[in-house]
């Protein structure tokens, strides 16, 4: 596993302050609510971030299949309802293969054509050993397949710039996002990271192997930091001590940590944006106020990089 350090020029050039900002492309990931109220939060939230012209907006599926039916229903309601072109997560968990076939032809049938192919968490989340389900999808690259069989969806699976938990080295995970692009998938989306470095050097090893489609970097606001780095720790991605240092002492003040969220995570973007990345994958966790900031300061030609150098130090 690489070590931590503080970014360097290479990684982290100056930004040039003329350069375009429109073409950056964004898309959004929301998650189904479990009451009325959130739904309506939700909603809200949805309106709001249909100003900012994302590409696509995603909407998961829980552990085990286990928000199904509150899936379909905002899928339904965003493709109805708004402009916004929406995103299915199917997964390979808790359902054998004709059942999911029948979701995705539903899907299909409703305008939906845009679909997110998971391997998927078993019932009991990451704590959990994943089985295949009897006469179900083994694992993505099938599912890719098979929703391929179904009709000609525009599929994006997942990646992981710091290797998958499960995987037995970096090699078989790559090996193992390329089965998924080459059974139809046309794009991958990262797990969340905190390097730009990291993902960078992912990227390099993936054309390496020949992986020539877009792999999206998936971007993370970070909302409650202490719960950040316990789901970082189950998904094996790194946070950098740099980062500590930037949230120690602001948790409880939810105006300054916010502000603190909103230039980290606009910083890691405009590191990415200075090596000529320019779409971004946001996991929203259905909030709208960091991912609106975020995106109005990638889209703004103004230079702000260095901020996590001097955090670091550096």
């Amino acid at each position: 596993m690489l070590q931590d350090t503080a970014l360097s020029p290479q990684i982290a050039p100056s930004l040039d302050e003329n350069a375009p900002a429109d073409d950056i492309s964004v898309s959004f990931e929301f998650f189904p609510p479990n009451t009325p109220e959130a739904a309506e939060r939700l909603w809200t939230v949805i309106r709001r971030l249909e100003t900012l012209g994302p590409r696509f907006v995603s909407v998961t599926y829980g552990a085990g299949g286990s928000t199904r039916e509150r899936t379909h229903a905002i899928v339904t309601r965003i493709l109805a309802e708004t402009s916004l072109l929406p995103a299915a997560h199917l997964t390979c968990v808790g359902a054998p293969r004709e059942e999911i076939d029948d979701i995705a032809r539903a899907y299909w049938e409703g305008g939906v054509r845009h679909l997110v192919a998971l391997r998927g968490d078993p019932p009991g989340g990451l704590s959990e050993s994943y089985r295949p389900h009897p006469g179900g999808y083994a694992y993505a690259a099938d599912l890719v397949a098979g929703l391929k069989r179904v009709a000609d969806f525009e599929i994006s699976v997942a990646a992981f710039p710091e290797v998958h938990p499960e995987a037995v080295s970096p090699e078989q995970d790559l090996d193992n996002l390329k089965r998924k692009l080459d059974a139809g998938a046309c794009r991958a989306i990262t797990q969340f990271f905190f390097d730009p470095e990291r993902y960078l050097r992912f990227v390099d090893r993936a054309r390496a192997a020949g992986i020539d489609a877009p792999i999206v970097p998936g971007i993370f606001p970070i909302t409650n930091f202490a719960r950040t780095v316990e789901f970082a720790k189950k998904c094996g991605t790194t946070v950098p001590a740099w980062l500590t240092a930037l949230f120690e002492g602001v948790q409880e003040h939810a105006d300054t940590r916010n502000l603190v969220a909103a230039v980290a995570a606009a910083e890691l973007c405009r590191q990415l944006q200075a090596q000529g990345v320019d779409e971004f994958h946001f996991y929203t966790l259905n909030r709208a106020e960091l991912t609106t900031a975020i995106c109005h300061m990638l889209r703004t030609p103004v230079p702000i990089t260095g901020f996590a150098d001097r955090a670091a130090g550096a």
